[in-house]
């Protein structure tokens, strides 16, 4: 195919956003020189996550996204990032994997937008772009467009405006949601602000967690069994999956589902039916499904451990959360919550400028749970003082070396 070099004053910050491997390959060759940085992505949810974290010129946009609308999805670039130019592409719905999409699908509606972005630009963005390559991704956000915290959550970190942002983006829809990050970040927090910000917020949100249950319980529990249907069975039982009607289902630690059920909840996504044990009858369900997890999902598919077509089905839309590390500040307003949580109903303690200095240099590996934690105690062994100090702090670090 020939080359197009892109004249000196056109954008080189690119991204492309394509169900089509066809489309973002005849973008990328047409584009060939010089481009200082151009990424792809397979859908909407993938081309948020690349510009929260980068500084990108223009944006191609196919029209044929799986996961969300396209146009909604220009509208809502253009309102966060009015500096991004945001070309929607139309290539021939007819066309065919085998590369029937042509150059001449695409260079006319893409040409016109590179050439706004002028040489006058290049060294404000070269600069800024220089100088952001330092920061992290979520430090380059404006001020003026900061979202609030989910509801249910305590953070003003920037590292989790993208948690708000593609929480609320989602909310409004029936997409089913992945949410992944460590042990004890907040990811049922998360899933019940989507619930509780959605149309569904006045139906049932459904926990399962699937670490906590017996495997030999679990397919009873979730699609529920007749009177009969085993022993012990004396009463039926309609399921979580099926108490969740109209409202949403949380999978939590879905990468501790058997491998054996896992067939089933396919299924379930995929026809939105189940069939209770004991029961040929089948039941429709319309139910949203959220799930999380702080296991790496395509690890376990290497392994053979998950399904690789369910986890595909679970990760329409994967959100990611950092861990408290990440989070520095958020650990002082997070501490006095907590500390007023266990201490009503009267009046809570203080810290310390050195007990707070000590909280904010912990690893946190337990993150938000392990902060809770410490501070129950702290409180516990303060004895009615009015200040937290150092000592009262039962920390994992400390502990750890002591007892060596």
């Amino acid at each position: 195919m020939t080359s197009f070099p892109i004249p000196h004053n056109y954008a080189d910050h690119i991204l492309v956003a394509s169900p089509s491997n066809v489309v973002r390959q005849r973008v990328l060759e047409s584009l060939r020189s010089p481009v200082r940085r151009f990424e792809q992505a397979s859908g909407g949810a993938e081309a948020l996550v690349h510009l929260e974290s980068g500084f990108w010129q223009v944006l191609f946009l196919d029209r044929r996204l799986p996961d969300l609308d396209a146009e909604e999805l220009s509208q809502t670039v253009r309102q966060r990032f009015p500096g991004i130019e945001v070309v929607l592409l139309d290539p021939e719905s007819d066309a065919e994997p085998s590369g029937a999409v042509t150059k001449e699908d695409l260079l006319p509606e893409m040409w016109p937008a590179l050439s706004q972005v002028k040489d006058k630009n290049k060294d404000e963005n070269k600069n800024k772009d220089d100088h952001e390559d330092k920061l992290l991704p979520a430090a380059r956000i404006p001020h003026s467009i900061l979202e609030d915290p989910l509801p249910g959550m305590i953070s003003n970190s920037r590292v989790m405006q993208p948690v708000y942002r593609l929480a609320r983006l989602l909310a409004p829809r029936n997409t089913t949601v992945l949410i992944t990050g460590p042990t004890g970040c907040g990811k049922e927090i998360v899933a019940r602000a989507i619930h509780n910000l959605s149309p569904r917020a006045a139906r049932t949100f459904a926990v399962v967690n699937c670490a906590a249950i017996p495997e030999t319980l679990l397919e009873a529990e979730l699609f529920g069994y007749t009177r009969g249907a085993f022993t012990g069975a004396m009463q039926s039982y309609a399921g979580r999956i099926q108490t969740a009607q109209g409202g949403t289902l949380f999978l939590d630690e879905i990468g501790e589902m058997p491998l054996s059920l896992q067939p089933k909840l396919l299924r379930f996504l995929e026809q939105k039916e189940l069939q209770r044990l004991g029961s040929a009858e089948v039941v429709r369900v319309d139910a949203r499904v959220i799930s999380a997890t702080n296991a790496h999902l395509l690890t376990l598919v290497r392994e053979g451990r998950f399904r690789e077509d369910l986890y595909y089905r679970l990760c329409a839309f994967p959100i990611e959360l950092p861990p408290l590390r990440d989070r520095p500040e958020d650990i002082a307003p997070l501490a006095a919550h907590f500390l007023a949580k266990f201490a009503a109903p009267l009046a809570a303690p203080e810290f310390s400028a050195e007990a707070l200095q000590l909280l904010k240099t912990q690893s946190w590996a337990g993150n938000i749970r392990e902060l809770q934690n410490v501070i129950e105690r702290a409180l516990i062994l303060s004895e009615d003082e009015a200040v937290i100090r150092p000592e009262h702090l039962l920390l994992a670090d400390t502990s750890f070396r002591n007892a060596r």
